[in-house]
């Protein structure tokens, strides 16, 4: 087990800055490389809520599942689920769907016409998906890539996480969907705390105004964020928020 360093060894936060809205990822990030979640992360995540700071899962993971964490963990902020394409929150009548996976069903079919044993099926959640679609870690990523530059959805993104290869419409982000959250309840980006792992999430790390890698993450997504942390996936959280509970009442 990593012994953890005292919280004034490193600096999580900017000098004389706290959060007022925190952007998380799920899978990397509050789990594990075995997709296990961590419940000390949950923990924290519920006492940054207690203090008054809404968070918000921003995910590629679907809605169904996105909304059963959010219920269970006891959330009060919006979801940005499909990295940005599905948009939902409890004060709203209904999501809202900024792409349809329509485009990017028809590109795995034609992929996997040309790509030998490539699954067009993908990964199981995509019975649920609304705006993307979904093929397995372990495809060919260079072979994907090569073939749909030369196809009529060279103009669809390919985004490959630690879970999935994502073909998705690119006018969805998730620092689209958090900018469009930020809108709709008038948040500012310049206060919100960011946490990720995977490629997916530069495009938040570029939006807000402190984003924080997870020990683990991919080096480019670590090369991008504000801070490093030396803990794995979920094991961030903890130290995190304390450091973010102590600011609020040690104001600097």
């Amino acid at each position: 087990m990593v012994e953890r360093p005292l919280l004034g060894t490193m600096e999580w936060l900017p000098e004389d800055w706290v959060p007022s809205v925190v952007a998380v990822d799920i899978d990397g990030t509050l789990t594990d490389e075995h997709k296990r979640l961590n419940i000390e992360a949950v923990d924290a995540l519920r006492r940054l809520e207690s203090r008054g700071i809404p968070v918000v899962l921003a995910t590629g993971n679907v809605r169904p599942i996105t909304y059963g964490l959010w219920r269970f963990i006891g959330l009060s902020g919006p979801i940005c689920c499909e990295n940005g394409g599905v948009l939902w929150s409890p004060d709203w009548d209904g999501a809202v769907l900024r792409a349809t996976k329509d485009e990017a069903r028809a590109a795995a079919d034609w992929l996997a016409e040309r790509i030998d044993r490539l699954n067009a099926e993908g990964i199981w959640s995509n019975q649920w998906r609304e705006s993307e679609w979904c093929l397995k870690p372990t495809e060919d990523l260079a072979a994907i890539q090569s073939a749909m530059a030369e196809s009529r959805w060279s103009n669809l993104d390919v985004v490959r996480t630690g879970f999935a290869i994502h073909l998705m419409d690119p006018v969805i982000s998730k620092g689209q969907g958090l900018e469009a959250l930020a809108q709709r309840h008038a948040w500012s980006l310049d206060e919100m705390l960011v946490v990720g792992d995977a490629p997916n999430d530069l495009s938040m790390f570029a939006a807000a105004a402190w984003s924080e890698a997870v020990g683990g993450a991919f080096p480019e997504v670590a090369e991008a964020a504000s801070v490093v942390s030396p803990f794995p996936h979920g094991e961030t959280f903890a130290p995190l928020v304390q450091a973010i509970v102590e600011r609020l009442e040690h104001p600097r």
